[in-house]
Protein backbone atom coordinates (compact mmCIF):
# COMPACT_ATOMS: atom_id res chain seq x y z
CA UNK A 1 0.00 0.00 0.00
CA UNK A 2 2.65 2.46 0.82
CA UNK A 3 4.74 1.52 -1.97
CA UNK A 4 1.65 2.09 -3.78
CA UNK A 5 1.11 5.51 -3.05
CA UNK A 6 4.58 6.61 -3.54
CA UNK A 7 4.65 5.16 -6.71
CA UNK A 8 1.27 7.46 -7.81
CA UNK A 9 3.07 10.22 -5.96
CA UNK A 10 6.15 9.86 -8.25
CA UNK A 11 4.02 10.00 -10.90
CA UNK A 12 1.92 13.14 -10.19
CA UNK A 13 5.60 14.59 -9.85
CA UNK A 14 6.70 13.09 -13.34
CA UNK A 15 3.60 14.76 -14.86
CA UNK A 16 3.95 17.76 -13.30
CA UNK A 17 7.45 18.52 -13.92
CA UNK A 18 7.13 17.16 -17.94
CA UNK A 19 3.93 19.82 -18.78
CA UNK A 20 1.26 17.51 -17.68
CA UNK A 21 2.56 14.29 -20.18
CA UNK A 22 2.65 11.09 -17.76
CA UNK A 23 6.18 9.25 -19.00
CA UNK A 24 9.29 11.28 -20.51
CA UNK A 25 10.04 10.37 -24.32
CA UNK A 26 12.45 7.38 -24.47
CA UNK A 27 14.46 6.81 -27.33
CA UNK A 28 14.08 2.98 -27.44
CA UNK A 29 10.67 3.36 -28.43
CA UNK A 30 11.64 5.33 -31.82
CA UNK A 31 12.26 1.37 -33.21
CA UNK A 32 9.35 -0.73 -31.19
CA UNK A 33 6.92 -2.05 -33.27
CA UNK A 34 4.80 -2.75 -30.24
CA UNK A 35 5.04 0.81 -29.09
CA UNK A 36 1.54 2.76 -28.68
CA UNK A 37 2.16 6.11 -30.48
CA UNK A 38 -0.32 9.15 -30.25
CA UNK A 39 -0.54 11.72 -33.31
CA UNK A 40 1.24 14.61 -32.13
CA UNK A 41 4.36 11.92 -30.99
CA UNK A 42 4.80 10.45 -34.44
CA UNK A 43 4.08 13.75 -36.16
CA UNK A 44 7.08 15.14 -33.92
CA UNK A 45 9.16 12.03 -34.94
CA UNK A 46 8.86 12.06 -38.52
CA UNK A 47 9.33 16.00 -38.61
CA UNK A 48 12.67 15.56 -36.84
CA UNK A 49 13.84 12.42 -39.22
CA UNK A 50 13.19 15.00 -42.27
CA UNK A 51 14.36 17.54 -40.70
CA UNK A 52 18.20 15.49 -40.10
CA UNK A 53 18.04 13.61 -43.92
CA UNK A 54 17.40 17.62 -45.01
CA UNK A 55 20.56 18.76 -43.44
CA UNK A 56 22.76 15.78 -44.41
CA UNK A 57 21.35 16.10 -48.01
CA UNK A 58 21.98 19.70 -47.88
CA UNK A 59 25.54 19.61 -46.63
CA UNK A 60 26.30 16.94 -48.95
CA UNK A 61 25.09 18.43 -52.24
CA UNK A 62 26.46 21.50 -51.45
CA UNK A 63 29.91 19.93 -50.73
CA UNK A 64 29.91 17.53 -53.41
CA UNK A 65 28.98 20.34 -55.63
CA UNK A 66 25.64 19.07 -57.57
CA UNK A 67 23.43 21.70 -59.21
CA UNK A 68 20.03 21.23 -60.90
CA UNK A 69 16.44 20.44 -60.19
CA UNK A 70 17.22 16.54 -60.82
CA UNK A 71 18.54 16.99 -57.28
CA UNK A 72 15.74 18.14 -55.95
CA UNK A 73 13.58 15.99 -57.00
CA UNK A 74 15.70 13.09 -55.55
CA UNK A 75 16.14 14.59 -52.16
CA UNK A 76 11.97 14.72 -52.20
CA UNK A 77 12.53 11.36 -52.98
CA UNK A 78 14.33 9.88 -50.84
CA UNK A 79 13.26 11.73 -47.79
CA UNK A 80 9.55 11.03 -48.34
CA UNK A 81 10.86 6.83 -48.71
CA UNK A 82 12.85 7.17 -45.56
CA UNK A 83 9.75 8.67 -43.91
CA UNK A 84 7.37 6.04 -45.36
CA UNK A 85 9.95 3.30 -44.47
CA UNK A 86 9.94 4.56 -41.26
CA UNK A 87 6.31 4.50 -40.48
CA UNK A 88 5.28 1.03 -42.54
CA UNK A 89 7.96 -0.98 -41.73
CA UNK A 90 9.24 -0.44 -38.97
CA UNK A 91 7.38 0.68 -36.65
CA UNK A 92 4.22 -1.01 -38.60
CA UNK A 93 1.07 1.41 -37.53
CA UNK A 94 -2.16 1.55 -39.21
CA UNK A 95 -1.77 4.50 -41.04
CA UNK A 96 -5.41 5.50 -41.28
CA UNK A 97 -5.06 6.30 -37.37
CA UNK A 98 -2.87 9.12 -38.02
CA UNK A 99 -4.83 10.89 -40.68
CA UNK A 100 -3.75 8.30 -43.60
CA UNK A 101 -0.42 8.43 -45.82
CA UNK A 102 -0.87 11.78 -46.69
CA UNK A 103 -0.56 13.33 -43.94
CA UNK A 104 2.38 11.17 -42.47
CA UNK A 105 4.14 12.13 -45.54
CA UNK A 106 3.44 15.66 -45.40
CA UNK A 107 4.70 15.66 -41.71
CA UNK A 108 7.83 18.74 -41.96
CA UNK A 109 7.79 18.69 -45.28
CA UNK A 110 7.57 22.64 -45.99
CA UNK A 111 10.35 23.03 -43.20
CA UNK A 112 12.59 19.79 -44.53
CA UNK A 113 12.84 21.31 -47.96
CA UNK A 114 13.67 24.82 -46.67
CA UNK A 115 16.48 23.81 -44.71
CA UNK A 116 18.00 21.52 -47.30
CA UNK A 117 17.24 24.54 -49.80
CA UNK A 118 19.45 26.14 -47.44
CA UNK A 119 22.16 23.94 -46.85
CA UNK A 120 22.74 23.25 -50.10
CA UNK A 121 22.56 26.86 -51.42
CA UNK A 122 24.75 28.26 -48.47
CA UNK A 123 27.30 25.10 -48.62
CA UNK A 124 27.83 25.33 -52.54
CA UNK A 125 28.09 29.11 -52.26
CA UNK A 126 30.92 29.10 -49.42
CA UNK A 127 32.88 26.48 -50.47
CA UNK A 128 32.62 26.89 -54.31
CA UNK A 129 32.70 30.58 -54.71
Amino acid sequence: MKEAKANGQYQQTQQHQNGGHLSPFKFAKLLDPEASWDKDQLGDVLHWIRQGVALVCGLLWGAVPLVGGIWFVLFLALSTGIIYGYYAMILKIDEEEFGGHGALLQEGLFASTTLFLLAWVLVYSLGHF
